[in-house]
């Protein structure tokens, strides 16, 4: 009896200190997050993380540009990323990295472009993911102050950009490009031209963090995160979401998806 005493008040202890958290994500941005069924890597990943511990999120989803102000007003407990604003003078708490974010410039290949220093940017047009300029300025200041910078809110639109012609760089994460590669592949139902990938920055899985209001909720996600590493679950997801694409984008492009997770 003295043994179910200490086990039920363990468990009102453990569901006491359990939050749900109002959490703010971009909007669209497969295969990372998929809004209409609250799913994709980096929504399961962060879930995942904070469910050892009992917490869940109730996700909203923003344009990319929105979710560090919403965050700065007080309206979410927890945030994707911070789009490259300092949110710990503020007095929040960054988390461990959930996922990794590789961006690279992308080009035709049939174009033979090679980008290694700002320079090499003159006079190329650019489409990018929303925020790109406030983490990237001083490669993309050039071209925002020529005219030949957009940032475009559906990253699916930067293929078919870039396929066409209509641009001479995409600015995007390798395995979202990736993604929708196959996805235009199999609406158009014809190959695509081969890119060519452009790295231009030290990878840094610190770039993207998420950000939390409370350092115990953080401490926790953290814990979380070691966690579901060790289990298996966390690469699990990924590879959920990435070996079959990887199967098909070698088809289309005799290409090969570069996995990245967090070590």
């Amino acid at each position: 009896m003295r043994i179910l005493s200490i086990l039920l008040a363990s468990l009102l202890s453990f569901t006491a200190h359990a939050d749900e958290l109002n959490m703010a994500f971009g909007e669209s941005i497969p295969p990372f997050s998929f809004p209409d069924s609250h799913s994709g890597i980096e929504i399961e990943i962060i879930s995942a993380a904070l469910a050892v511990h009992g917490h869940s999120i109730n996700p909203s989803y923003l344009p990319l540009a929105r979710v560090p102000f919403g965050f700065k007003q007080g309206e979410f407990d927890a945030a994707m990323t911070d789009l490259g604003q300092d949110m710990q003078a503020l007095g929040a708490y960054y988390g461990d990295p959930a996922v990794l974010y590789d961006n690279v410039f992308i080009s035709l290949a049939e174009r033979k472009l090679e980008i290694k220093a700002p320079e090499d940017l003159q006079g190329l047009s650019i489409v990018s993911f929303q925020g790109a300029y406030k983490r990237y300025p001083e490669w993309l200041m050039t071209g925002k102050l020529n005219g030949l910078y957009t940032e475009n809110f559906r990253q699916e639109n930067q293929v078919l950009l870039l396929e066409r012609g209509h641009f001479d760089l995409a600015l995007s994460d390798i395995n979202i490009f990736k993604y929708h590669q196959i996805q235009v592949h199999q609406n158009l139902g014809t190959p695509l031209k081969t890119v060519k990938f452009h790295h231009f920055v030290r990878l840094d899985p610190n770039d993207y963090r998420p950000v939390f209001w409370k350092k115990n909720i953080r401490d926790d996600f953290n814990d979380g995160l070691k966690k579901i590493k060790k289990t298996g679950e966390y690469q699990a997801i990924y590879d959920r979401y990435l070996i079959a694409p990887m199967t098909a984008l070698e088809t289309i492009n005799n290409t090969t998806l570069e996995t990245k997770v967090v070590d």
